[in-house]
């Protein structure tokens, strides 16, 4: 319940279940689970039944968002391709550990079907989230960073065109939603911190 009672574990599995979401009707989780041997997407009634497994590729599926009309599903991935690759993937994972250091958005219909990849930049893309407007992607990408250590807001369309940059000037800019209507972008960022690892909640008007 909203005021913390009645808890209900919903899945039993050993290792992880995690980076859970609830689609907009309330009737399913989509989250990522290592429970067949490799990082992959599932989806789940919210009562914890009917468990399906909806990404099968070698690699790292993860950070599944519903669109708003519960459709389709957003994700960041990484599949490792050569030898070298996989042979680090397998040796991270045994330690149940990942090496995030490059991950591209993805995209597939709420069923699983027609998964496809939507960035291709060699960089570490993370908490992708759809637009209601369904034809634009947001996200947090280290992209425009040499050194691989600053993250800033970045929009999409999800044929993969009209990469463009959202913010700037922050050390960490990440896990943006856009509102149902689509007017308000809310994310989380280190600007105007008084430490280093404080976090802020930050709203932004999105103008189209």
């Amino acid at each position: 319940n909203l005021d913390g009672t009645n808890a209900k574990r919903l899945t039993k599995t050993k290792g992880y279940d995690a980076e859970a979401v609830v689609s907009p009707d309330g009737k399913k989780i989509v989250f990522t689970s290592l429970r067949n041997g490799d990082l992959d997407i599932y989806l789940m009634n919210s009562d914890g039944t009917g468990v399906r497994r909806l990404t099968s590729e070698k690699g790292y599926d993860g950070g599944p968002f519903f669109s708003w009309d519960g459709k389709q599903i957003v994700y960041r991935a990484y599949h490792p391709k050569t030898a070298a690759e996989v042979s680090e993937y397998n040796a991270l994972l045994k330690q149940s550990l990942i090496k995030p250091t490059r991950a591209e958005i993805y995209m597939m219909n709420a069923d699983g079907s027609r998964q496809r990849q939507i960035t291709q930049n060699g960089a570490a893309n993370w908490a992708p989230f759809l637009h209601p407007n369904n034809r634009q992607i947001v996200f947090s990408s280290n992209l425009h960073d040499s050194k691989r250590s600053s993250f800033s807001l970045y929009m999409v369309n999800t044929d993969g065109t009209g990469l463009k940059r959202l913010t700037s000037g922050a050390r960490f800019d990440s896990f943006p939603m856009v509102s149902r209507d689509g007017t308000k972008l809310v994310f989380a960022s280190t600007r105007n911190a008084a430490s280093p690892h404080e976090f802020n909640i930050f709203v932004a008007d999105w103008v189209p």
